[in-house]
């Protein structure tokens, strides 16, 4: 499923394959939450972009991350969407990625400066 390089795997696109939503186990316990807002911010994100950024999921269909997206891809009526299956991982590693996937990107920062240019072109553009 995922290839070794050293000591760490890499998933790669072949790995991607499409899987029905009603066949994905939500995690109960997420502590992640999703308002209305931001699963209509995602929805926005699908239609405009697509399903770019695969769900992940254990062998059993069970979601590691991409609660949102689902909500989001349930609510334009998605069937199915694009997963991963992370067969490498144990249940405490799966539940600390849980937690890992969703706090990482809040620990980033902007550039502001680089933000605020990015930001002018795409409204000049009509974005």
């Amino acid at each position: 499923m995922t290839t070794s390089t050293t000591s760490y795997p890499i998933v790669a696109p072949e790995h991607i394959k499409q899987s029905r939503i009603i066949d994905l186990v939500l995690y109960k316990n997420n502590p992640r939450v999703h308002n209305e807002t931001q699963i209509e911010r995602l929805v926005n994100s699908l239609k405009e972009f697509g399903f770019t950024n695969p769900v992940l999921i254990d062998d059993l269909g069970n979601v590691i991350a991409g609660h949102g997206r689902i909500s989001a891809a349930k609510k334009i009526g998605m069937e199915s969407v694009p997963t991963i299956t992370l067969s490498h991982l144990s249940e405490e590693q799966r539940k600390a990625y849980i937690i890992a996937d969703n706090q990482l990107a809040l620990n980033s920062s902007w550039d502001d400066d680089l933000l605020k240019i990015e930001l002018e072109k795409l409204s000049e553009n009509g974005f």
